[in-house]
C-alpha cells in the first residue's frame, strides 16, 4: 500500500512539471497555444489531485508522520499560494488568447505570478525532500 500511495504522489509531482515547463516557455514569450494551454492547466489540476490526496493520505497512513508537522502544513500552504499564484497567470494568459485588452495584469505581471509559483514549488520540493522538523 505504502509504495502506491508513494508512487501517486510522486507522479503527480512529476506531472507538476510539466505546468511549470509549459508556463515557463510562455513566460519567456513563446506564443501560448490553446492545445499547450489546455495541457498545462489540466496537468496542474491533475497534479494537484494527485499531490493532495495521496499526500495526506500518505500522512496518515505513516506512523512517523502527522497531517500537523510544520513541514506538512508548511507544503499544504505554499500549494494553496501556487495554486493563486498560477490562477493570476492563467487569467492573463486566457485574455491574451481572446484578445481582451485588460488593465491588469500586465504581461511582466503574468510572469512574476509564474516565477512566484515555480518557486512555491521548488519550496515545497525542498520541504519534501528535507522534511524540516520530522
Amino acid at each position: 500500500m505504502y509504495d502506491t500511495l508513494l508512487f501517486l504522489h510522486v507522479l503527480g509531482a512529476f506531472i507538476t512539471f510539466v505546468t511549470i515547463v509549459v508556463f515557463s516557455a510562455f513566460a519567456l514569450g513563446v506564443t501560448a497555444g490553446r492545445g499547450s494551454f489546455a495541457l498545462a492547466d489540466m496537468a496542474w489540476n491533475v497534479s494537484g489531485a494527485l499531490l493532495v490526496i495521496f499526500g495526506v493520505w500518505l500522512a496518515l497512513y505513516l506512523d512517523t508522520y502527522e497531517l500537523w508537522d510544520g513541514w506538512i502544513l508548511g507544503a499544504l500552504v505554499l500549494f494553496g499560494a501556487a495554486s493563486a499564484f498560477g490562477a493570476r497567470a492563467r487569467i492573463e494568459v486566457l485574455n491574451g488568447m481572446s484578445g481582451e485588452a485588460t488593465a491588469e495584469p500586465t504581461p511582466a505581471q503574468v510572469t512574476m505570478w509564474h516565477w512566484l509559483r515555480t518557486l512555491s514549488v521548488v519550496a515545497i520540493l525542498v520541504l519534501m525532500i528535507w522534511k524540516p522538523g520530522a
